[in-house]
């Protein structure tokens, strides 16, 4: 989350636009639980997108653009009463929170909610975007504070190490310690695969299951898919860490680089907090 010279908003609509509006007003750097309440009713209400050029469900439709921090925004508005205050001439398209997540969040832009507003509105960077797209309470709330894991686990590290030789399609495995800003601290297990695919996808599920057992109690443990690109942990671990198995470098090859970018500097925050 970004925000403007700390602005709020002074009008409402109704339903989901009536409460991202009430949300608006109380959003804080300091207030993760309103900001995760409002990218729930982001999910499940609508946005008044402004299109720069075309109309809504032509070919040549485009969102607007705007820049922060070197980082992009699609601007758009809460409610029809918001788009009347914006002063917007141009056409605009009315889509759902979710839908405009998934389509922007791959390309790597956010959505700015109300720019006109005293203030400036409030932005919605792209790492969120892809939270609403993929599931809130799937994902952890960012920003994520990721450093390299302090607790000394080396049972449970050998035994994940000795699993994973025994899987053949585990490439390397890399760890780091990541703090959400809502929700408990864990540790994530990154797993750089020579295919993916379903059975692929059970086949590390399998490994960290047989090598749970060594993890203390109330530590909980997650796998991260080296291959995404999108994912602030995976783009964290491809930055800052070297496996801790690596099986090409056990058979004495070159280790080989994970295909992919985004580096830890990127992650679609404008602004810390």
């Amino acid at each position: 989350m970004t925000t403007r010279q700390g602005g709020g908003l002074v009008s409402a609509s109704s339903g989901s636009g009536e409460r991202v509006e009430q949300l608006l007003r109380q959003v804080s750097p300091d207030r993760f639980d309103t900001y995760e309440a409002l990218l729930h009713a982001l999910a499940d209400g609508q946005l008044w997108m402004l299109l720069w050029q075309g109309t809504s469900g032509s070919h040549d439709a485009q969102y607007g653009n705007m820049d922060v921090d070197g980082y992009g925004y699609a601007p758009c508005v809460t409610s029809p009463q918001e788009l009347a205050a914006s002063g917007w001439t141009r056409a605009h398209e009315v889509v759902t929170g979710r839908r405009v997540a998934a389509t922007l969040y791959r390309q790597r832009w956010g959505v700015w909610l109300n720019p006109h507003a005293p203030g400036g509105g409030v932005g919605i960077p792209w790492l969120d975007l892809r939270r609403i797209a993929t599931g809130l309470d799937q994902v952890p709330a960012g920003p994520l504070r990721i450093s390299e894991p302090t607790l000394e686990l080396p049972q449970f590290y050998a035994l994940l190490a000795q699993n994973a030789h025994r899987t053949p399609n585990i490439r390397a495995l890399r760890r780091a310690w990541v703090q959400p800003a809502l929700g408990a601290p864990y540790l994530a297990i990154g797993h750089d695969l020579y295919e993916d695919g379903d059975r692929a996808a059970e086949d590390v599920r399998l490994m960290v299951r047989q090598s749970v057992g060594a993890v203390p109690d109330g530590l909980a443990v997650s796998s991260v898919a080296m291959a995404d690109d999108y994912d602030p942990v995976a783009m964290w671990l491809r930055a800052n860490s070297r496996p801790f198995f690596d099986r090409d470098a056990h058979a004495g090859a070159a280790p080989g680089g994970v295909t992919g970018g985004g580096a830890a500097s990127a992650q679609g925050y404008p602004r810390a907090y």
